[in-house]
């Protein structure tokens, strides 16, 4: 949808501003809203030196710790549980004890997204949000009464029986992108399935029309990118105008709802709004969440756990003989690789985690995917394991109040897309991988696998 002419008032209506910025069609000025608001605050152009052995900011962005993180993360478990990235206000939590804590203290660390970390050439910037409490945190980022009122909106269609009606939707997509792939001899994982499984299911629950698929996930992906940290040059305005024309889309969709709403999450939100349960700025707003957070968490899932079978073929032979170990070598994945690699915390008053002392103000990164390989917590926390007694006893997802909504469909589709990969080939290995640069999540940008 693009938001000219006619369209500009839609930003004002959802709490943000549209300006034209160079090289995006739209750009975003920030009032409210996770996702939408980026201003920013300060930066910093030179990295500081190594700090008590760990890491300095460079090698935080550097691209070898981008893509492989976990000896950094090691590096900070072992000296630095809790440090603070120099120059900012940013702390990397990393351990397994320290991130439960943190998890577990709502009331001192709020779920709010209130300012990201972006690298873009040697600079480092700090990109002010949100102010805490405000109306444009929704699910995910909000905090209690409102979270657990976003949640009861959401969770009805993402029940376990809901999701078990759409599994012969979930096998006959999954069967048709084989399909289109037409692999001979190799197919190039993510393209073909990965990226494209998941928003066919999520524009299903929201009841959003299939030809709209593609430019959903350009939008999602490029709503993540703004949080992951890492941008090319002149990426920034690219991604800040994905997430406007996401909303945008939303914003219209959402108001079709309301005049005429079905049997999806789009009626359930409008019939909400309509009878003033819910603001419609924040329905749209969850609704931009979803898509985002949806997309990326299965996608991940669905690369990292065929990455995994093709670079383990001691593991790849045993889930051929028995495919009822597919369930345990998600959780393996989801531990081992967690698609996303944390999420943000802001500090509401002067505290204590882990024996560091936190200011007011201060930004948490709470490092789901280095507390999921903390020895602490796990035997050969870095080895592939089918047999670990408590499979899903991990963070991937999160913990307690804020663990993801729609963990059980991501589950389902990787469990049937991984299926699918193993019933039509008779062996693969990896023949490219390249990651997504991003602090954020851990997912693949191409995955070429090999076909036997």
């Amino acid at each position: 949808m693009n938001l000219s002419h006619g369209e500009t008032d839609i930003g004002d209506r959802l709490g943000f501003s549209l300006v034209t910025a160079p090289g995006a069609t739209n750009s975003a000025t920030p009032r409210s809203g996770a996702f939408l608001t980026f201003r920013q605050r300060l930066t910093w152009s030179t990295p500081q030196a190594k700090t008590q052995g760990v890491h300095a900011i460079s090698d935080l962005f550097d691209p070898a710790t981008v893509d492989d993180p976990y000896h950094f993360y090691a590096e900070l478990r072992r000296r630095s549980p809790v440090y603070r990235v120099p120059g900012t206000d940013f702390f990397l939590v990393s351990t397994w004890d320290a991130v439960q804590e943190a998890t577990a203290r709502a009331d001192d660390f709020s779920s709010n997204l209130t300012a990201a970390l972006v690298h873009q050439g040697d600079a480092i910037t700090v990109f002010d949000m949100d102010t805490v409490g405000s109306a444009g945190h929704v699910l995910a980022t909000a905090d209690d009464p409102h979270h657990t009122d976003h949640r009861k909106l959401v969770l009805p269609g993402l029940v376990a029986k809901r999701i078990r009606a759409l599994e012969p939707f979930i096998e006959q997509t999954a069967r048709r992108l084989w399909a289109d792939a037409t692999p001979d001899g190799g197919i190039e994982w993510m393209s073909a399935m990965g990226d494209r499984l998941p928003m066919p299911l999520v524009a299903k629950l929201i009841g959003l029309p299939e030809e709209d698929e593609p430019r959903l996930v350009e939008w999602g992906y490029g709503s993540t990118e703004l949080l992951g940290g890492v941008l090319a040059e002149g990426r920034l305005p690219v991604a800040v105008d994905a997430a406007v024309q996401l909303a945008g889309y939303l914003h219209g969709a959402f108001e079709a709802a309301r005049r005429e709403p079905g049997d999806d999450l789009l009626g359930d939100l409008a019939a909400a709004v309509n009878g003033g349960d819910v603001e419609p700025h924040v329905a749209v707003l969850i609704l931009v969440q979803l898509v985002g957070a949806g997309g990326e968490s299965t996608a991940g899932l669905i690369g990292n756990a065929a990455r995994l079978l093709a670079t383990h073929p001691e593991t790849q032979a045993a889930v051929r003989a028995d495919p009822a170990l597919v369930p345990a070598l998600l959780e393996e994945t989801l531990r081992l690789e967690s698609p996303f690699r944390g999420h943000h915390r802001h500090v509401i008053a002067d505290t204590v985690l882990a024996g560091t002392d936190l200011p007011a103000g201060a930004h948490l990164m709470l490092l789901w995917g280095s507390a999921n390989r903390d020895g602490a917590a796990f035997a050969e926390p870095d080895r592939l394991r089918l047999d670990r007694p408590n499979p899903r006893a991990h963070l991937a997802f999160g913990k307690g109040l804020h663990f993801c909504v729609g963990a059980a469909l991501a589950r389902t589709e990787a469990r049937i897309a991984l299926g699918t990969l193993l019933a039509n080939t008779g062996w693969f290995d990896l023949a490219e991988a390249q990651w997504l640069p991003s602090t954020m999540v851990r997912r693949h940008r191409r995955l070429q696998l090999t076909l036997a």
